[in-house]
């Protein structure tokens, strides 16, 4: 599977819950497959959507999953030791991991060599991690946010992209409108 195909499987278990998504074709991909007011787009600030989800989680009590790629987490590592010392429980970090910068042209990782990024989660002192293959994903998913356990889940995947238009809403309106969700 590709990330555009996880997403799809996905969709329906995150519907009900505060998203917050990679940069780039992640973001756009999510939009084009089940837009939700509870879904925030990030359009820039490539390797934060780990630490954005991490802080809202921090400041309310709804579930919130944020949505990262390997290449955005191997750009922000700091977020692993900050979300490890801490954990609160209604948090889940998916990270997709494709091995690649898929929103740059799908150049290479080091994740996708020979770093993991399971190891580096559990190095950084993170309790949970769970690594799954693309097919198993889903109930890893929903158990992670059922359990109310701060979780990572390290989902690796094939590298490649589908052909889909740009987020044309308004940075603004998407901000609105998550904030919105939020508070309801």
């Amino acid at each position: 599977m590709i990330r555009s195909e996880i997403l799809k499987e996905i969709a329906p278990i995150i519907r009900d819950h505060l998203v917050v998504c990679n940069i780039g074709l992640p973001s756009q991909e999510l939009h084009m497959i089940d837009d939700q007011p509870t879904n925030f787009y990030m359009l820039g600030t490539m390797g934060l959507s780990s630490s954005i989800g991490f802080g809202l989680a921090l400041s309310q009590p709804k579930p919130v999953i944020s949505i990262d790629g390997d290449g955005s987490v191997l750009t922000n590592l700091g977020t692993l030791p900050t979300i490890a010392n801490n954990a609160t429980g209604n948090y889940t970090l998916l990270i997709i991991d494709n091995g690649s910068y898929g929103s740059t042209g799908d150049q290479p990782t080091y994740a996708g060599q020979k770093t993991s990024l399971t190891e580096v989660a559990r190095a950084c002192g993170c309790d949970n991690v769970v690594e799954v293959q693309d097919k198993d994903l889903g109930p890893v998913l929903q158990d992670a946010i059922d359990t109310a356990e701060m979780t990572i889940i390290v989902c690796k995947c094939d590298s490649g992209n589908i052909k889909l238009p740009v987020i044309t809403m308004d940075p603004v309106v998407i901000k609105d409108r998550f904030m919105k969700a939020v508070a309801s």
